[in-house]
């Protein structure tokens, strides 16, 4: 990538519809020198990959619950109208409930930049604070600029440890010397592996980084040893890895507070139709691919396996819908900063607790959108496991969290994306 880079801010009056216009791409040391653009009273919260899929509805949410936003996005799989975008739904909700969208700052640039990234930070140190070290007005990182493809991690693996565990081991560096010390991690149910196909209900000990004893569902005293069980992808074991390094970082220092979220199966978009799922190249994950076969731009849908041990023979995944994950992401944030996290690093489950098949989420998109979807079963695909269903508890007790929407939900908002001409390619 060019280490030249574009940098662009929104204002809490901007109109309803924004598009803001670039600032001249500069040399990283110069760009972020200027910090007269902010208050001294002012926080925000620093997104990598914040344009994707779940990135952009959690900025969104962030947005529309008050906190000022920094989007860091390489636009590798992503698109820049999603900003606008974002902009768009956030100052029609201020709109209509009264007061000012919060900032949002977009920088285009990778988060392993570290000469860029490293110059932005020092941009929101305040020049009006004392002291040699200004301390950072960036009150939490929420951390999605990972690859996530499972296939492709099987095909390239050197690709995925680089950017999702190297670049994650020099980001936290870079964060310490900033003291941001508050850190969501995306993480994913792919760290319980194998373990998911004997469990009706992932709990988050069946996954941990250090030895502890608990009690399950049915009260008996259990002991869970820190590891992991068959993770089946490079994928997953970079996440699995980067719990283990967060979780080891948080050890080594009290004053990191870190939070690992497992994210079960996103599916669905904003109700505004205005935000949704649009990954660049061939999408891989079950409703992007089932909107392409109705929309004709794939002949079919491919079911990965017939033969599975589960009433209709299709995998059972438990699919939450993205502006409910995105809630989780505030929920996380939120309790972090109020001191309600046990420990030095906590990780939770997304999920809705309920497990539906391949098929049944395709039934229910073809009841919502009245059109047949033309599938066919092929071969189980590398990397797969049977079942993968959330137990809910700890979030609820603990972040106050809890689903709202349902699967339907889901399909009715990709439905309306789709009637709306989604697309931002």
């Amino acid at each position: 990538m060019d280490s030249r880079h574009v940098s662009e801010r929104s204002s809490p009056d901007s109109s309803p519809c924004i598009s803001c216009p670039s600032t001249p791409a500069t040399h990283p040391d110069e760009l972020f020198d200027d910090a007269s653009f902010l208050s001294d009273n002012e926080q925000f919260v620093l997104v990598t990959g914040g344009l994707g899929f779940i990135g952009s509805h959690t900025v969104l949410e962030l947005l529309i619950s008050g906190y000022n936003v920094i989007i860091v996005d390489d636009l590798s799989n992503s698109f820049h109208e999603v900003f606008t975008r974002i902009l768009t739904i956030a100052n029609r909700h201020f709109l209509t409930i009264g007061g000012h969208c919060p900032k949002a700052e977009f920088h285009n640039l990778s988060y392993r930049d570290l000469a860029s990234m490293r110059a932005l930070l020092k941009s929101h140190c305040p020049y009006s604070l004392p002291g040699a070290q200004r301390p950072s007005n960036i009150i939490g990182v929420i951390h999605f600029a990972a690859y996530k493809a499972v296939e492709e991690s099987i095909q390239q693996p050197l690709k995925y440890y680089q950017n999702n565990i190297n670049g994650l081991v020099d980001f936290m560096t870079l964060l310490d010397e900033f003291d941001i010390k508050t850190f969501i991690f995306s993480s994913s149910a792919s760290v319980y592996g194998t373990l998911a196909d004997g469990i009706s209900l992932l709990r988050e000990e069946h996954c941990v980084h250090e030895n502890l004893t608990y009690r399950d569902s049915d009260g008996v005293g259990k002991c869970a040893q820190q590891g992991c069980t068959g993770i089946t992808n490079p994928y997953g074991r970079t996440k699995f890895f980067g719990e283990a390094i967060l979780s080891d970082l948080a050890k080594s220092d009290p004053s990191w507070n870190i939070v690992g979220l497992r994210y079960f199966n996103p599916v669905g978009c904003d109700a505004s139709g205005l935000l949704g799922e649009d990954p660049k190249g061939v999408p891989s994950n079950l409703l992007p691919v089932t909107v392409k076969v109705m929309t004709g731009q794939i002949p079919e849908l491919a079911v990965y396996g017939g033969d599975w041990d589960t009433p209709d023979g299709t995998t059972v995944r438990d699919f939450i819908h993205v502006t409910d994950l995105a809630r989780g992401h505030i929920a996380a944030l939120a309790a972090t900063n109020n001191g309600n996290i046990k420990g030095g690093y906590r990780a939770f489950n997304l999920g809705t607790g309920t497990g539906y098949s391949v098929l049944e989420v395709v039934a229910a998109m073809e009841s919502v959108s009245q059109r047949p979807v033309p599938r066919r079963v092929v071969s189980r695909r590398a990397g797969d496991v049977q079942c993968s269903v959330a137990a809910v508890e700890r979030a609820r007790k603990e972040l106050g969290w809890e689903t709202k929407k349902t699967l339907r939900d889901a399909c009715e908002d990709m439905w309306h994306y789709l009637k709306h001409g989604g697309e931002t390619g």
